[in-house]
């Protein structure tokens, strides 16, 4: 992983993105200052600015770190700001930021000037403000790339979930599990866990029905889609179980007996992950800690995110959580240096 660079993209700017790209910075500074790292901050450097009495200062710009070409940390304007910025205020300007930082950091990417991208979180409703009606990263990247047929990947450590449908109605969702679609999803990822390390990833695939459709008395989408699928892997190098039914089937990717699983839909997949990644004080109601990763797959470029929104409502009283960012940092390492060997 020596000297590889990530470009992260602050999100909105009025959000915690700044906050939480800070504190990872203070974190990261001894693999930063050694050059085992260089981050390239993508956003606003006012807003950077902005959030340094809460963090500290970033280890900007001077010297490069041992083996690095790169400073350890550099910013690069997304664009100039047309109105200020209101900390924890949604705003078109917020929205156009956001959208004009993941543009550069997609170019940067796909030019190989840094490994992969590292994504904090944007707002949808600022982004449509903006006038980019899009659903979120996930549809944006895969515009931005070219790229029609992404997956969504969540991660909080061992516990992987793939996703065959994300942001649409769920009256929607039994017509995108296609078997060209569901194909699409284990493949993926599959080629993701064997980059993670694991020669011969287990899948587990998540029945759309209750009960995997008992037989048919619950809809035939598990039986006439998903049982096909999963029967003609029975020869490849990777394993494939299912369908199997969605109460149980993240106790047993929890067990370990998966390395990941195939969800159905957005809520089917997001709520297991960030339960486990969501630490609550039972004191309080407070979030300690804030974990997971968001890994968009199928890209000709590497994505990962925070498994978090914009949090407008703590932004700028410095108790956001950078846990999920350093996740997310570590993950892209991952994968840009298997990518390299």
């Amino acid at each position: 992983m020596t000297g590889l660079r990530l470009a992260v993209t602050m999100g909105d700017p009025a959000g915690i993105g700044p906050e939480i790209i800070a504190k990872a910075c203070a974190r990261l500074r001894p693999r930063l200052e050694s050059g085992a790292l260089s981050l390239l901050i993508v956003g606003s450097a006012a807003a950077m600015r902005g959030v340094e009495a809460i963090s500290g200062p970033i280890p900007e710009e001077g010297a490069a770190g041992a083996g690095s070409c790169h400073p350890p940390v550099a910013i690069l304007e997304a664009g100039p700001e047309r109105e200020p910025i209101v900390t924890g205020v949604i705003s078109a300007e917020g929205g156009r930021l956001a959208y004009l930082a993941v543009e550069k950091a997609v170019a940067l990417a796909q030019a190989g000037d840094v490994a992969g991208i590292v994504t904090a979180p944007l707002n949808k409703e600022a982004l449509n403000l903006a006038g980019y009606a899009y659903a979120g990263h996930t549809e944006m990247l895969a515009d931005l790339t070219g790229a029609r047929d992404s997956v969504m990947m969540l991660a909080h450590g061992d516990f992987r979930v793939s996703h065959v449908s994300t942001h649409v109605a769920l009256a929607k969702v039994p017509s995108r599990l296609t078997e060209p679609r569901l194909r699409r999803v284990i493949e993926l990822t599959v080629e993701a866990l064997r980059r993670l390390g694991i020669a011969r990833p287990r899948l587990g695939i998540a029945a759309l029905n209750p009960h995997a459709g008992e037989g048919g008395i619950f809809g035939r989408e598990d039986i006439d889609v998903t049982a096909p699928v999963v029967a003609s892997y029975g020869s490849a190098d990777f394993d494939v179980f299912g369908p199997v039914p969605g109460d149980t089937v993240f106790v047993k990717l929890r067990a370990r007996q998966y390395d990941a699983v195939v969800a159905m839909y957005h809520d089917q997949g997001h709520v297991p992950v960030k339960l486990l990644g969501f630490n609550v004080d039972p004191a309080t109601g407070e979030w300690k800690a804030l974990s997971g990763v968001n890994v968009t797959l199928g890209l000709p470029i590497i994505r990962t995110s925070v498994d978090h929104g914009t949090a407008f409502d703590i932004a700028g009283k410095g108790i956001a959580n950078e846990d999920s960012l350093i996740e997310a940092i570590d993950f892209a390492l991952q994968l840009a240096a298997t990518r390299t060997r």
